[in-house]
């Protein structure tokens, strides 16, 4: 007998409901919660290890959010048949889910944690991801694990001027403004989103909106963990040997050499090697069974560094490397670097290098999106690498992990929005951008290096993009300080890392992590007024280099025209089993690409050659648009195919006609192959057209001097013979047309 569940309702704003459930599947979970919007489902589950392994100081969290393409009634695409290693959609949104949860576990507890998401069911209306982190949650709201939720996360968008929670994939398409907002009942988390340049104070009134909808689902998951016996008695735990006295002890001995370093300017190697010489001083003290508590140690000093580098920012308004708390490193840039390519620059700001290579191609290098709910062409792609070498380490490559989907993905939606339209730029555009140096935020340093490198390669964006990371420190009594362009160092130890972007009028791209409570709209308005001022600083540094895009496209990138043609044109232009198109394209060189698109045909002609671009354009349009053959006119044609009784000659692409054998010379020729062979270029003249049919009869011989002394041969009729005509004509017209009766 089925069980009976324990179940609970969310109301949107637009009366549509979420339904969370418990007590009926996947029970030997910890914890498990179906969420339900329309017929969209999913299942989330958590299970975490009850001992922590040896030597674990961190946080061991794994979140994975997964589509089923049984879920929306399809089959996966490849061989195999089957769901395989997560499309980037999925690492995303386990992107998103892990940021909002990870904060909330208590720092020493360091078993292993497992939350998994699978959209079971979908309704194709409803988007899975904006209710991934809410089925996760629920999962661990209900399980004994220890957490400081509850926690949720909704999408807020504004289109047409109207805010919508939740929204649906129609009222989602052409938003101007799309968020992910994560927190928990008291405070904000977790910020991810693009926008079409919108102010800073519309952001701030987004996340507002998002924050009311996060407190009602906080309070049902509540009420829902409430009523399920395992979750009101949370597991007891000991993940972490502690010694309070030895900590105090490390406290007390490398507290103000740690102040003291923090308060002189230094750089990222020199920083780390004094603070290093901190550490080993102390260790080299003590006893030998103090020294074998390596985990125990490394967290004593780095929580009494933290709050010496804390304090200096706090008190003196003095940063690691010198700067005040608004300044920005020094910036340099570059483009038209790497001369094989199609546009390239490198952006240097501080000890943070990127290089940015741009590559223009044709529908045919589109990326292709095959996901259970999404299937679409993508003309835009952008690629973030991390190489080890970028921070001075060694470590095996093993393709991009999470963390460079995460950044590639955040600096394409703040590029995002200025590209061209495809009547103005077809090209399918590729930034490949590899972090060279790395301190401080490298994932703005690839939206401000694509910037450059997009204007060196012609392409027209419609305003330049740049990019800031911002951070935050504070203290239990309520002081602060924003922290413009922060360090690698500055991150770790801060509360806040804070990335915008945007153009001279306002916000494309935001990604947003609290590690502290408590964030009020008033700092947070302050955080986003200082980052668009350290932002419009960045951009005029940029345009020292570069003002405004390239008028042309470089020498060697590939040319594109487009031609729409009319429906009924684009089987001829693709000919019989793509003979045409595929010989228009061996013989000029050129990539064409005919798609149907709303009742017409949309051509897309490819090449580096100009020359066989303008002549493939010719073709096609000869084939579209094919000009009317005049009788009397001479042209000249190649010849398409040979027959006993003549051959057919092209007279424009796509239009033919019949060139007899009794019109290929004055005298009598008893095969074709005696004179013309297929390919042969000849000239020839049209001599008429059948009325019935509308094929058009041509000749060579017209044009040829006529022999001396040349007669006639007549009919019975009086009229000139043309041996064999009859008969070859008559079989032709039944090859063609069926035999007379059924015509």
């Amino acid at each position: 007998m089925k069980p009976k569940g324990i179940q609970k309702t969310i109301t949107l704003g637009d009366g549509r409901t979420i339904t969370l459930e418990t007590g009926i599947l996947a029970k030997q979970a910890d914890g498990a919660v179906t969420v339900r919007c329309g017929d969209t489902i999913l299942l989330g589950t958590v299970v975490a290890a009850k001992e922590a392994r040896e030597g674990i100081d961190f946080l061991p969290l794994q979140v994975e959010y997964r589509e089923k393409f049984s879920a929306a009634g399809r089959f996966p695409g490849g061989f195999f048949k089957r769901e395989n290693r997560p499309h980037d959609g999925e690492i995303l949104v386990s992107r998103l889910v892990d940021r909002a949860l990870r904060p909330l576990f208590p720092d020493d507890f360091h078993g292993d944690i497992q939350v998994q998401v699978s959209m079971i069911s979908s309704d194709r209306k409803n988007p899975a991801d904006s209710l991934a982190c809410l089925a996760g949650a629920a999962a661990i709201a209900v399980s004994d694990i220890p957490f400081h939720g509850p926690v949720s996360e909704v999408r807020v968008v504004r289109k047409d001027n109207a805010w919508v929670i939740n929204p649906t994939f129609e009222q989602l398409d052409g938003a101007e403004l799309d968020l992910i907002v994560a927190g928990t009942a008291k405070d904000i988390l977790m910020v991810e989103g693009e926008m079409h340049e919108v102010p800073e104070a519309e952001m701030i009134e987004a996340i507002k909106l998002a924050h009311e909808s996060i407190k009602d689902q906080c309070r049902v998951i509540g009420e829902l963990a409430a009523e399920v016996p395992k979750s009101l008695v949370k597991r007891t735990y000991s993940h972490e040997e502690n010694d309070p006295g030895l900590q105090k002890a490390i406290y007390d001995a490398t507290f103000q050499k740690y102040y003291d370093i923090a308060v002189h300017p230094s750089s990222k190697e020199e920083r780390s090697e004094a603070f290093g010489k901190v550490k080993e001083a102390f260790i080299a003290t003590l006893a030998e069974e103090q020294v074998a508590k390596k985990a125990m140690l490394d967290r004593y000093f780095k929580k009494a560094q933290k709050a010496a580098v804390r304090r200096v920012v706090l008190e003196k308004g003095i940063r690691l490397d010198g700067r005040k708390t608004d300044e920005i490193r020094p910036i340099w840039s570059e483009v038209g670097v790497l001369p094989g390519t199609h546009g390239s620059a490198i952006f240097t700001r501080g000890e943070t290098q990127a290089i940015n290579l741009l590559t223009l191609g044709s529908k045919m290098d589109e990326q292709t999106v095959d996901t259970p709910l999404v299937k679409r062409n993508d003309k835009f792609m952008l690629h973030y690498n991390f190489p080890p070498f970028s921070t001075g380490e060694v470590r095996p490559i093993r393709g991009p992990g999470r963390r460079e989907i995460g950044h590639g993905n955040l600096a394409l939606r703040a590029l995002k929005p200025v590209l061209p339209s495809e009547a103005e730029c077809p090209y399918a555009i590729r930034l490949n951008c590899d972090i060279l140096e790395s301190n401080g935020s490298s994932s703005m340093a690839t939206v401000c290096s694509g910037t450059l490198a997009l204007m060196d390669g012609g392409v027209q964006i419609k305003a330049p993009v740049s990019g800031i990371a911002m951070g935050m420190i504070s203290d239990p009594d309520g002081k602060y300080a924003i922290l413009s362009d922060i360090l690698g160092d500055e991150d770790h130890l801060g509360d806040m890392d804070f990335k915008v972007t945007g153009t001279s009028k306002g916000i494309t791209a935001t990604q947003m992590d609290l590690k502290v409570d408590g964030l009020s709209y008033e700092v947070l308005a302050q955080a986003l007024e200082q980052a668009r001022a350290g932002r419009l600083h960045i951009l005029g540094e940029m345009m020292k280099t570069m003002d405004k895009p390239n008028p042309d496209y470089k020498p060697n990138a590939p040319r594109i025209v487009f031609l729409e043609i009319p429906k009924e044109a684009i089987g001829p232009v693709i000919g019989p089993g793509g003979r045409v198109i595929q010989e228009i394209q061996a013989e000029t060189n050129t990539t064409i690409v005919l798609e149907e698109v709303n009742g017409s045909g949309h051509v897309q002609i490819t090449s580096e050659d100009k020359d066989g671009l303008e002549a493939a354009l010719a073709r096609v349009k000869a084939i579209a648009f094919p000009p009317t053959a005049e009788i009397g006119v001479t042209y000249k044609g190649k010849v398409k195919t040979i027959m006993p009784y003549g051959a057919f000659v092209e007279i424009f692409p796509g239009t033919d006609g019949l060139l007899h054998v009794s019109e290929l010379d004055w005298k009598r020729v008893e095969r074709v192959e005696d004179v013309l062979k297929e390919g042969d270029v000849i000239e020839f003249q049209v001599v008429d057209k059948d009325p019935r049919t509308g094929k058009l009869k041509l000749s060579r011989r017209v044009l040829l001097p006529k022999p001396e002394g040349y007669v006639e041969r007549e009919n019975n009729g009086g009229e000139r013979r043309n041996h064999g005509d009859r008969p070859h004509r008559e079989r032709r017209e039944r090859r063609e047309h069926g035999p007379r009766q059924d015509r």
